[in-house]
């Protein structure tokens, strides 16, 4: 016979009772939580949105206020757990494609190297202006090798990674209402300018050392035009036009892993440089040397008849190259020369002197900056800024020598 167990009323089991909702604010066990009726884009529909861990109900409430016009705005942003670290994993994996791979490792570094061990950590919908205000003052004080100071420069480039990805945080991921990298204060810096420079004498005086070398016509090429050192060495003969004459600047090439790779252009835009009589001649005789190399080595010629600058077996040059030679020849120079004596310089620098010697001979400053490559003349005016107020500082001579010359004592013209 079956036993039926009957329970007197004292000892029915009590169902669970649920927290009262008031008024979209509602506490669970020690901690208060709101919700919010959000509309869905895509569908239309509203669906609720609960947010908890609120100390107080008071908290609870202004952030229920908030979050209800931001829903009535379409400005919503569901709450997200995800660090700064996780997020810049993900972001500069879904970048990789579209950015330079020598860009793409610098970004990397960045973030390994500066973001990460200081504010990695910190979910990325709690990061405030502040926090990246002090990152960016720990990096000068103590952010480099040995807890020495970080150059400035670099920390800018920190700043220019962070903001990029908070941007996309928040106009992609629509993970930040607003970006807080626009809004910390990054430390101020006094604009770097190019340091001492060769006169035009001297660099005639280095190129006169560089004539003999096989690499002569890079370095007159650097001198002459202004490009940049990865441009002329991803320079094809079939960019060069001798009748014109010109050069058309498609590209760039860099190390990246010990591995020469190439790319777009800084900038990312091709451009044409015109060449002088001079340089046209410079770049025949190279062409000249070049064939009776390949000629020479015959089938161990390893380049083909693509690049204007090769080894001597006729493989594409690496950037390390030229940039190693100049030293050497600058001291070759002060041997031969003990009486002018040329003052170190880099490769870059001769793109430095290009640019120089233009604007003081009054260049304009967009004619400059289409040769130079620059992305918009205010990176021009910047850069040579003193070379502009050398030129400002004359300005009132010319304007008077101008409207003197043209003057004419009254009563001079014929009747």
């Amino acid at each position: 016979m079956t036993k039926t167990l009957v329970r007197t009323p004292d000892e029915q089991p009590r169902k669970k009772r649920m927290p009262k909702l008031r008024d979209g604010v509602v506490k669970r066990g020690s901690t208060w939580s709101y919700v919010v009726r959000v509309k869905d884009p895509e569908t239309g529909e509203s669906r609720p949105r609960w947010v908890g861990g609120f100390a107080t109900e008071d908290d609870a409430k202004a952030a229920r206020d908030e979050a209800r016009v931001k829903a009535r705005r379409g400005e919503y942003i569901d709450r997200n757990t995800i660090t700064v670290a996780e997020y810049l994993a993900e972001w500069i994996e879904g970048h990789a494609v579209e950015i330079k791979p020598h860009t793409l490792k610098g970004y990397r570094d960045m973030i390994r190297l500066y973001i990460n061990p200081r504010i990695g950590t910190i979910r990325l919908q709690a990061l405030r202006p502040s926090a990246i205000t002090k990152l960016y003052r720990d990096l000068l004080t103590s952010g480099g090798r040995k807890s020495s100071p970080l150059a400035p420069n670099t920390v800018k480039h920190v700043h220019t990674v962070l903001r990029k990805a908070l941007t996309d945080a928040v106009l992609v991921d629509e993970l930040l209402p607003n970006n807080p990298a626009e809004r910390a204060k990054l430390p101020r810096t006094q604009s770097t300018e190019p340091g001492l420079m060769w006169t035009p004498a001297q660099l005639r005086a280095f190129l006169d050392t560089a004539r003999s070398h096989r690499l002569f016509a890079f370095f007159h090429l650097a001198a002459y035009t202004g490009a940049r050192r990865g441009e002329l060495l991803n320079l094809r003969w079939t960019d060069v036009d001798l009748d014109k004459p010109q050069i058309h600047i498609t590209g760039t090439a860099a190390v990246l892993d010990r591995q020469r790779v190439e790319g777009t252009t800084k900038s990312g835009r091709s451009r044409v440089v015109s060449l002088d009589l001079s340089t046209v001649e410079v770049l025949q005789d190279h062409r000249a040397r070049q064939d009776e190399e390949r000629h020479k080595l015959g089938d161990s010629w390893k380049g083909g008849d693509a690049y204007v600058f090769t080894t001597g077996w006729g493989d594409p040059l690496f950037p390390d190259t030229p940039s190693s030679l100049m030293p050497k020849l600058t001291e070759a120079h002060n041997k031969q020369s003990p009486e002018n004596q040329l003052p170190h310089a880099r490769l870059h620098d001769l793109r430095h002197v290009h640019a120089t010697t233009l604007l003081l001979a009054g260049v304009p400053v967009h004619v400059v900056a289409a040769r130079l490559g620059h992305a918009d003349p205010a990176i021009t005016l910047r850069v040579y800024a003193h070379v502009i107020h050398e030129q400002a500082a004359t300005a009132a001579d010319v304007f008077a020598k101008a409207i003197n010359e043209s003057w004419e004592p009254p009563g001079s013209h014929p009747c």
